[in-house]
C-alpha cells in the first residue's frame, strides 16, 4: 500500500500545506521586520509610508538618542544580572519544591498542592504584596525584583507532573546503591530534566526581563532601574520634549518620536532573541515532557 504522501492527492496536500503555513509564517514575521526597519527610518518616512521592510533613508538617530543616556549601560547590566540571578533562583525553588511534591509518600502533600492551586486562583493583589516586600526590607533592593516571582504555581505543577512520569524503578535502584534523596535528585532527576530546565529557564528569563512594573513599585533609586523602566522613561522624556521644546534650551534637538518607540522595542527584545536559538532544541521537547498524559 503506497504511502499517503507518495500519492497525487498527498503531494497536492503537501504543496497546499507548505503554501498555507508559509503565508502564516510571513504574516507573523512581517510586523517584526517592520519594527526593525522603522527603528532605522526617519520620522518623515514613517509618517509617509504605512508599511515597509527596507527604509529609504538609513538613520541611527533613535539608537543614538537611546545610547546617549548615561545610565543606559548600567541599566542593561542591571537587567542582565537580575535576569540571570532571578532565573537561577526561580529554577532552584521550582524544582526543589516540585520534586518532593511528586513523591506520593510525602506527608501533607495534598494540603500543599491545594494551597498552590489556591494561589493560582486567588492572588493577594498589588497593595498586600507591596506591604510584604516593604516589611521584609526589600525596597530599593534587587531582590524585590526576584523573590516575589520566585515560584510560578503553573510552572511548578508542570514540573511536578514531569517528575511523576519518571519511572520509580530508577529511584528504587539508586536507593539500593546507597544514594540519598538529595543524591537521587541531583544525579538522576536533574540530568533527566534538562529539556524541562531549558524550557522553564526561558520562561522565567523572559518574564523577569520584560517585567518593569515591579521596578516601578519597589525601586526608587534610578541607578538601580532595569532597562525596561529606563526605556519607558526615555519615551516619556521624549514626549515631554516634543510637547514643550522651548523649555529645553537653544541646543535642543527634537527626538525621533515614532522611530524611537520602535527602537525601544528592538532593544528590549533583542537579548531574548539571541538566547532563544541556544534553547530551541530543548524547548518543544520540554513542553511535551511536562504535559499531563491521558
Amino acid at each position: 500500500m503506497p504511502k499517503m504522501h507518495n500519492t497525487p492527492a498527498g503531494r497536492v496536500f503537501d504543496v497546499f500545506n507548505f503554501i498555507f503555513l508559509g503565508i502564516i509564517a510571513l504574516l507573523m514575521v512581517c510586523p517584526f521586520l517592520y519594527i526593525i526597519a522603522g527603528s532605522f527610518a526617519t520620522e518623515a518616512e514613517l509618517t509617509r509610508r504605512s508599511f515597509f521592510i527596507i527604509p529609504e533613508t538609513f538613520s541611527l538617530e533613535s539608537y543614538k538618542y537611546i545610547f546617549s543616556t548615561g545610565t543606559f549601560t548600567r541599566s542593561i547590566l542591571v537587567s542582565i544580572g537580575v535576569t540571570l540571578v532571578g532565573t537561577l533562583v526561580c529554577l532552584f525553588f521550582t524544582f526543589t519544591m516540585a520534586y518532593p511534591l511528586s513523591r506520593k509518600h510525602l506527608m501533607g502533600r495534598s494540603t500543599i498542592m491545594n494551597l498552590i492551586i489556591f494561589s493560582m486562583l486567588f492572588g493577594g493583589g498589588m497593595i498586600p504584596t507591596y506591604l510584604v516586600v516593604k516589611s521584609l526590607g526589600l525596597l530599593d533592593s534587587y531582590w524585590a525584583l526576584i523573590l516575589p516571582l520566585a515560584i510560578n504555581p503553573f510552572n511548578l505543577i508542570i514540573v511536578k507532573t514531569f517528575f511523576q512520569n519518571i519511572p520509580l524503578e530508577l529511584e528504587e535502584s539508586a536507593k539500593i546503591d546507597g544514594c540519598t534523596e538529595f543524591g537521587i535528585f541531583w544525579r538522576i532527576m536533574l540530568p533527566l530534566s534538562k529539556p524541562v530546565l531549558a524550557t522553564f529557564a526561558l520562561f522565567y528569563a523572559v518574564a523577569i526581563w520584560n517585567d518593569f512594573f515591579s521596578a516601578l513599585l519597589y525601586i526608587n533609586d534610578n541607578t538601580k532601574w532595569p532597562v525596561q523602566v529606563l526605556l519607558q522613561q526615555i519615551i516619556l522624556l521624549s514626549q515631554t520634549m516634543l510637547n514643550d521644546p522651548t523649555s529645553m534650551g537653544a541646543e535642543y534637538v527634537e527626538p525621533p518620536e515614532q522611530s524611537l518607540k520602535l527602537a525601544v522595542v528592538v532593544v528590549a527584545t533583542l537579548p531574548i532573541l539571541i538566547i532563544y536559538p541556544f534553547l530551541q532544541k530543548h524547548f518543544a521537547k520540554g513542553m511535551l515532557l511536562g504535559s499531563v498524559k491521558g
